[in-house]
């Protein structure tokens, strides 16, 4: 491999010429740097990453902790954090939590010994005492989709509120009345604002929220299952399911359909975190979609501004509902076929 010394040798000029042309010194005549370049094509050289970032305690690395890279919702997010962050100049190294906090904790820690130049994090449970020293030491560090409450990091998120509102609006106007929801841990922002925001919508239009309709999930397929048995369970089973994460909506369905239930016919279904599957189920899923692509930009350039020392934004964003066929269709004219003039004219 070739060194820095070669690159000056075959351009026949100093290694301190050369390492300014690769610095982008704006003091390096346009001759010098035509006849740098040149030589390290010639001789494919490669800067020494790890050499760079002892000389400028910069390392162009962002580390990003995801609660759950199974999760399509959080592989779409890492996906839009990675192609962000490249644009930007920085390279991306990826942890997965798997929803367990002592895992989130050895990844924080790898990467910070790795040197990474700031954190991106979606929280667990809860928050450790390492996310909050990491927090409180001035490491750069915004918290995407999750946060924790009273850590002064910026926070880009979606807020999902109104559209919970619009999901109990449209069930309601199905006719739906028996409503349960299946919450992820308590101690998750994420899962205490939705429930929070389903308990209060359906307020609004008088219906009660029994604690039997209130299923504990943990944002994992398998608890969603369970949560579903337990529902029907009971003497008399909900009308409509409203799963608070996409893996605990494909959990439910499992157990729906174990039972011989059809949706909507029998049993009504709705879910937080649109994914791409959801149009191929049968029958496709209402669901309520974050503008995950948009959340992990924002994150990013949250995060770049901090390190580069550009006061940072918290990002709150809009989720929306996607209706869909799952929880029935409205018996309205317009939902008729359309008349062949209807047709001509769209």
């Amino acid at each position: 491999m070739a060194s820095i010394k070669d690159v000056a040798a075959e351009a026949g000029m100093s290694v301190a010429t050369v390492s300014r042309v690769l610095n982008s010194h704006p003091s390096v005549s346009a001759e010098a740097r035509t006849r740098v370049l040149a030589a390290v094509a010639a001789l494919g050289y490669r800067p020494n990453a790890v050499a760079r970032s002892l000389r400028t305690d910069q390392t162009r690395t962002l580390g990003l902790v995801i609660s759950d890279v199974l999760n399509p919702y959080f592989t779409e997010l890492a996906r839009s954090v990675e192609e962000e962050a490249r644009a930007l100049g920085y390279s991306v190294i990826f942890g997965n939590a798997n929803e367990r906090p002592e895992l989130q904790d050895h990844h924080v820690r790898t990467l910070l010994d790795r040197r990474v130049d700031g954190l991106l994090v979606s929280p667990t449970e809860g928050g450790s005492p390492l996310m909050l020293d990491t927090a409180r030491t001035g490491t750069p560090m915004v918290f995407v989709d999750r946060w924790i409450p009273g850590v002064d990091v910026p926070v880009v998120r979606a807020d999902g509120r109104r559209a919970i509102r619009d999901l109990v609006a449209h069930l309601h106007a199905l006719g739906h009345r028996r409503l349960a929801i299946i919450t992820g841990p308590a101690t998750t922002t994420t899962g205490s604002e939705r429930v929070e925001a389903f308990r209060q919508a359906i307020g609004e239009h008088g219906l009660p929220l029994p604690e039997a309709y209130i299923g504990q999930g943990d944002f994992q397929t398998a608890s969603g299952r369970r949560a579903t048995e337990r529902f029907l369970a009971l003497p008399e089973p909900p009308e409509v399911v409203f799963a608070a994460d996409n893996l605990m909506a494909l959990g439910a369905l499992d157990a729906m359909r174990a039972h011989g239930l059809h949706v909507p016919d029998d049993i009504a279904l709705a879910v937080f975190d649109d994914i791409p599957w959801f149009t191929h189920t049968d029958p496709p899923i209402t669901a309520i979609a974050q503008p995950t692509g948009e959340l992990g930009g924002a994150a990013v350039r949250a995060l770049v501004d901090l390190i580069e020392g550009r006061p940072p934004q918290s990002v709150t964003l809009a989720a929306r509902l996607v209706v869909r066929r799952s929880c029935g269709e409205p018996a309205s004219r317009d939902h008729e076929p359309a008349s062949k003039d209807q047709r001509s004219n769209p």
